[in-house]
């Protein structure tokens, strides 16, 4: 039995890359440089395999009844299998995509911001930011430098699942960022005060994560970047007596 006959339809090889050749060649009439639109399109391909990989695991689709024990242990088997291998796919995926020359340094290691990170962090941050305050007119507009000083401290590999992280930093401290946010951020009683600048900057976000995560590896690149440390300092003010 094909896919035709049960019903299913699955793109072949050859449409996939034309698909993905298309993809590429529109990105490129946009300005978009090729490396970076091979590594945007590599990551989006090992999530799609590692999510495919959670939602078996997670299905627990048993097998079909009245086949006998043998049967079932040998569905187990065989769903575990080709889960494991899928798994292994999308992890020679990711390495692909993040590190496709060999003579790259490895994933693993930290590395110099590439362009498709920093703009997939502005992509993060700025909705998380949004959902706690306005967009300030005191937004201090030192993102790239801040944010390369955030991604510094990360590997490549770590980067690529930045997102994730920030997102589970939001949720796990809402109570928190929504208390800074309105006693330091746009529309409170000190929103001049330039010790507090970066609160009006939705890279705040992702700073308050790194010192709560790796603050000393922030500190290192915040110097290497000379950027003020008053805004390192605000945010920690801010953010309470208690943080990590």
């Amino acid at each position: 039995m094909n896919a035709a006959d049960d019903g299913r339809q699955q793109l072949d090889a050859a449409s996939v890359l034309n698909a993905k050749t298309t993809l590429l060649q529109l990105l490129a009439r946009a300005g978009v440089w090729s490396g970076d639109a091979e590594e945007l399109i590599g990551l989006v391909e090992a999530g799609a395999l590692a999510l495919a990989h959670t939602e078996i695991g997670e299905s627990g689709r048993a097998a079909p009844e009245g086949n006998g024990e043998r049967y079932e242990a040998g569905w187990r088997d065989a769903a575990r299998a080709a889960a494991d291998e899928l798994a292994d796919i999308a992890e020679r995926t990711l390495r692909h995509a993040l590190a496709p020359d060999p003579t790259v340094s490895s994933p693993d290691d930290r590395s110099p911001v590439g362009r498709a990170e920093m703009e997939r962090a502005k992509v993060a941050i700025t909705p998380l930011y949004l959902s706690y305050t306005a967009v300030s007119d005191l937004d201090p507009d030192a993102t790239e430098q801040v944010l390369t000083a955030v991604l510094g401290t990360m590997s490549p590999r770590q980067r690529a699942g930045y997102p994730g992280r920030l997102t589970e930093f939001a949720t796990t401290h809402h109570a928190r960022l929504e208390r800074l946010y309105t006693e330091y951020g746009p529309g409170s009683a000190i929103a001049i005060h330039g010790r507090y600048s970066l609160v009006h900057s939705p890279t705040s976000v992702a700073v308050l994560e790194r010192l709560v995560a790796a603050p000393a590896a922030l500190h290192e690149e915040w110097d290497a970047a000379e950027l003020p440390p008053a805004w390192l300092d605000g945010l920690i003010t801010a953010w309470g007596p208690t943080a990590p």
